[in-house]
């Protein structure tokens, strides 16, 4: 076993945590339940979209990543984006949290999962 929390579990508390801070969450897609991709689509007051996904680090560690940042010209080009990961991992899961502060939460969740 390698540790890591199951996804629906992980996934919960990170729309708790959303919540706490003031923010909203919910899940956009619904993956496997225990080791589904966990994908973070943050925004803040439904604009400057971006998407985060926990990247493995040279020292073993995963870490929040940004890996697409809403392009403002082609609003459409994000979800696109999202559709085509969907299609390609069935267990993937997406989550939308509307916070304050993307950088700073991604920086509380590092010891999840």
């Amino acid at each position: 076993m390698d540790g890591r929390l199951p996804a629906h579990i992980e996934v919960g508390g990170l729309i708790r945590a959303a919540e706490a801070e003031g923010g909203f969450g919910t899940v956009l897609a619904r993956g496997e339940r225990d080791a589904g991709t966990i994908l973070i689509l943050t925004m803040q007051r439904g604009a400057n979209a971006q998407l985060w996904e926990r990247m493995p680090q040279l020292d073993g560690t995963r870490q929040w990543t940004v890996i697409k940042v809403q392009d403002h010209e082609n609003k459409h080009e994000m979800s696109e984006y999202l559709d085509r990961r969907k299609q390609q991992d069935s267990d993937i899961w997406i989550v939308e949290l509307d916070i304050a502060d993307a950088q700073r939460f991604a920086a509380l969740q590092q010891n999840l999962g």
